[in-house]
Order: C-alpha cells, then sequence, then structure tokens
C-alpha cells in the first residue's frame, strides 16, 4: 500500500556555492542582532527575554536582539521531517528536509473567483466574489486534480453569514469536506484555534491520531517585512506552537519596497525573519513541527504592485530553499504564479518559468501552483485544470532528471545498439531493442481540442470533475463536528 503521495523526488540543483550559503547565514545572524525585530506584542518579548534574548524599549514597541545561542538551539529542536496527514491514508505527506521530494498544491485566499464561459468555443470571463459554494468547489476540483498533492483555502468565503468569529471554522470544514488530502490555512481568529483543532481531531480519529498525522495546519506570516513581529500574528504563532499543530513561518518581502532588490539583500532578509519566527515556536514549545517558509517577491516599479512573473523572483526562491536546506527545515515554498489576468500565452510561461526551477531546487511543499492569475488575486477553475497539466510535464521532466540512466554497466549495450542499428539499411532504432520502457514513451500536450484549444479543452474537464460525487464526510462526522464545534454553518456541509 502506499504510504504517501509520491510528488517527485528530484537531483535538487544548486544556486548558491556552499560560501555564499555561509554568508547569508552569517547576514541573517547579524540582523538579528543589529538592528534586531520590533516587537509589537507583549507575549514574545517575553518569551525572547526569558531565554535571554536583550530586549529594549522601543517607543511604541520593544526591540529584540535574538543572538545565535538561541536560533542555534531552535535549529536543534525544530524537527527535520515532518507527517502531515489526510483523510485519505495514502494522500499523506512525510516532508523530510534531507529528501527533495517535491510536491505540488494551491493557495492564496482570492476575493476574486473566475468563471469561463464559452460561445461557440469562444472564451468569455466574468469575476465573481469568493463563498463556501466557491470554496468547496475548488477543493473538489483539487482532489480530482492528479498533480496536486495538497491544498491550501484558494478562495475567500465571504458570504454575508460569514463573520470574522466563525470564519476559521467554516473554511477549515469547507475545505475537509470536499478533499481527501492535506488541508492547511490561515488563522483569522485565535479564539477559533481549539475549534479548528477538534475538526482536526475528529476527522483524524481522536486526539492522538490528529498528535500523529493532523489533517490539517497552519500558515503564519509573524514577521512583518522588514523585521517587525505583528502582535495578533504572534499571538497565534504561540498557541499553535504550543498544541504543536505543524506551521508555516512564512517570509514574504516585497523586492523594493519592504525588501531589497539585490539578491543577497533580499535573501538574508527572509532568511532572518523565518529564523525568528522558528526561534519562537521552540522556545515555547521545542519539537514543534515548523516549516520554512519563502514567499519573496518584486515590486513592479509603475504602480507598486507585487509581481511574480520577473526573473528575480525565481533566484530568491531558489536561494531560499538552499537555506532551508542548509537548516535541515522543510521547504514551503512558491511557483506557478503569473501576473497575468486571464488564462492564455502570458500566464504560462511566467508559471512554467517558475514552476521549473523552484522544482529543481527540491523545496518539499510548493504552494500557488495551482489556478492562481493576477499574481494571487484571483482564482480559475479552468486555470488549476492547465497548471495540472502542466506540473503532470514537469513532474516528469524532472523524474527522468533524477533517474538517469547513464552509468558504466549500460555501456557496452549502448554501443551493440548503435553498432546494430548501423549494420542495417534502415538504420532506424525503432526496430532495435532495448526500448524504452518508462510510459509514456511520448507525451502530447494533455488537454487539447481541435477547435476551442486548451482552454476549451480545460473547460470540459473542470465541467466533468464538477459532476462527480463529492468525497464528503461520513453523516456521523458531520453530525459529530456539528454536535462539538460552534458556528457551522449549513452550506459548509453541503456537497
Amino acid at each position: 500500500m502506499q504510504k504517501q503521495r509520491e510528488g517527485v523526488l528530484v537531483k535538487s540543483q544548486c544556486r548558491l556555492a556552499d560560501d555564499q550559503i555561509e554568508l547569508v547565514d552569517a547576514a541573517s545572524r547579524e540582523l538579528l542582532q543589529e538592528p534586531g525585530l520590533l516587537c509589537y506584542n507583549e507575549t514574545t518579548a517575553k518569551v525572547f527575554q526569558k531565554a535571554g534574548a536583550q530586549v529594549e524599549d522601543a517607543g511604541e514597541c520593544v526591540r529584540i536582539r535574538i543572538p545565535d545561542v538561541l536560533v542555534d538551539k531552535a535549529l536543534t529542536t525544530a524537527p527535520s521531517r515532518i507527517i502531515l496527514g489526510a483523510r485519505k491514508w495514502e494522500n499523506r505527506l512525510v516532508l523530510d528536509a534531507r529528501e527533495p521530494r517535491v510536491r505540488f498544491g494551491s493557495g492564496s485566499e482570492t476575493n476574486v473567483w473566475l468563471d469561463v464561459d464559452f460561445t461557440e468555443k469562444q472564451p468569455t470571463f466574468n469575476r465573481a466574489e469568493g463563498t463556501i459554494e466557491r470554496l468547496c468547489k475548488a477543493a473538489h476540483l483539487c482532489d480530482n486534480l492528479e498533480h496536486l498533492d495538497f491544498f491550501i483555502r484558494c478562495v475567500n468565503i465571504r458570504d454575508k453569514e460569514v463573520t470574522h468569529k466563525n470564519k476559521d471554522v467554516n473554511k477549515f470544514l469547507a475545505s475537509l469536506n470536499n478533499i481527501t488530502k492535506h488541508v492547511q490555512a490561515g488563522l483569522t481568529d485565535i479564539r477559533a484555534l481549539n475549534d479548528v483543532v477538534s475538526i482536526g481531531e475528529i476527522i483524524a480519529g481522536g486526539k492522538e491520531a490528529f498528535q500523529k498525522e493532523p489533517v490539517l495546519s497552519f500558515i503564519t506570516c509573524v514577521v512583518k517585512s522588514p523585521m517587525q513581529i505583528v502582535d495578533d500574528t504572534a499571538a497565534k504563532l504561540i498557541e499553535i506552537s504550543k498544541l504543536r499543530v505543524p506551521v508555516v513561518i512564512s517570509s514574504c518581502p516585497m523586492g523594493g519596497a519592504t525588501g531589497p532588490f539585490d539578491e543577497f539583500g533580499m535573501v538574508a532578509q527572509v532568511n532572518a525573519e523565518v529564523l525568528a519566527g522558528v526561534t519562537l515556536t521552540q522556545l515555547v514549545a521545542p519539537g514543534t513541527p515548523v516549516l520554512y517558509g519563502a514567499v519573496p517577491i518584486r515590486t513592479r516599479l509603475d504602480n507598486l504592485n507585487d509581481m511574480y512573473g520577473a526573473p528575480e523572483v525565481v533566484h530568491y526562491t531558489v536561494d531560499c530553499v538552499q537555506m532551508a536546506r542548509f537548516y535541515e527545515l522543510p521547504c514551503y515554498s512558491t511557483a506557478a504564479v503569473g501576473d497575468a489576468r486571464v488564462p492564455g500565452i502570458q500566464a504560462t510561461v511566467e508559471k512554467m518559468l517558475t514552476l521549473v526551477d523552484t522544482s529543481r531546487a527540491g523545496a518539499q511543499y510548493i504552494h500557488y501552483a495551482f489556478g492562481l492569475l493576477d499574481r494571487t488575486n484571483v482564482f480559475c477553475p479552468e486555470q488549476a485544470v492547465l497548471d495540472n497539466a502542466h506540473i503532470g510535464i514537469v513532474k516528469q521532466m524532472l523524474a527522468s532528471q533524477a533517474d538517469a540512466s547513464i552509468c558504466e554497466e549500460r555501456r557496452e549495450s549502448v554501443l551493440s545498439v548503435v553498432r546494430e542499428v548501423m549494420e542495417t539499411d534502415h538504420k532506424t532504432f525503432m526496430y532495435h531493442l532495448p526500448l524504452p520502457t518508462r510510459e509514456p514513451v511520448y507525451v502530447r500536450y494533455p488537454l487539447e481540442d481541435e477547435d476551442g484549444g486548451a482552454l476549451y479543452a480545460a473547460h470540459k474537464q473542470y465541467q466533468e470533475i464538477m459532476d462527480r460525487p463529492h468525497n464528503g464526510l461520513s453523516d456521523e462526522l458531520q453530525k459529530e463536528v456539528l454536535s462539538k464545534v460552534p458556528g457551522i454553518l449549513r452550506q459548509t456541509l453541503k456537497s
């Protein structure tokens, strides 16, 4: 029986040399001490101060200077291997920082859902607001995309019944009720944490089963770039760490705005911010499963928007994958985001640019990879189907590189085949063994319609998936969730 979703095991390629990695590490540690971090959360300041960090008054906040000894200790207790459970056991993920096994998932929390309609196979695009129903559709779609390995909520639920208080339980449950893969999201309200974890425990089969293989996990952006610890996010991270639920420490500065344009400066800052978050989790609860989250982007100089389709973004991201591997932390990374507003050649080029290079670097957990357009502002289900096809091609390419058959043992057989063919009249290798044994021998683009093109083919596949039965929670589990967790809305459990 399959023990986990395999993803693709790659032969990791490096952009930074060993001495450059050590330079980034040293520069990041200097930043953690000078200028240090501005901290707006009192509990965080006390945790660091108790551990031996220097804490100084900085007016409206305090400044924390984190010494190397605390970082080093945190890196010894943060696990290198993390298990992310799933409703179906074969969909679980084993993230091992020492193994460059790449997985791909969705991401963002877009306010806009882009519907694609066709009249005589010509597309029209209609923007709609995010709802619970659309989040359920997205989860069901992603459950049926074979190259999607985990699900991060990709639609912001904005139904009139959704409040700050009940948003978390409904977005997690809507996801879990429609997908059998691992589910991850940010936490809107710290008061909902225990209820969200209760949902996970019920679905996993109890507290012990959830601790062993949690079916859900969290994302936090505890450090606001540049170098500022956010009050409410720090409070959430502390409580999540106490429960030892897997959590991403995400750093996402914009080059030229909240981070340097310069590659060295950007990567040093991202690294410092992530190390600060990792250190906090380990001071609160040593052994807390934590992912090194790097989401560096670039600023557009004409309108100051974030920009994902720039070559520099690839450089930043690949460097950060290497830094995560240096610290032996599983890496949460970014790929397949484009700046285009609708599906098309621009979106494909920008997405493939980042997909190929980030994957080659060996990031264990790549989010944003399905369905996003207009940076991370729009989710389009047809684009998610297209991205699934693209990622399938990337996986096959990467698997071929990792399993190169060039070896001394095959030398004589290779020479003999060429010599044999050269003795024939036809000079064609098709009739001579060995033929390729890995299927398929030839790959066509997996989405194609003679008249409507790839987008129309993706639209047909999306409609076909929507007609498939949903892999919803059993009636017994739904009743248990409703009886134990307040705030669940009726549309959340509707498949």
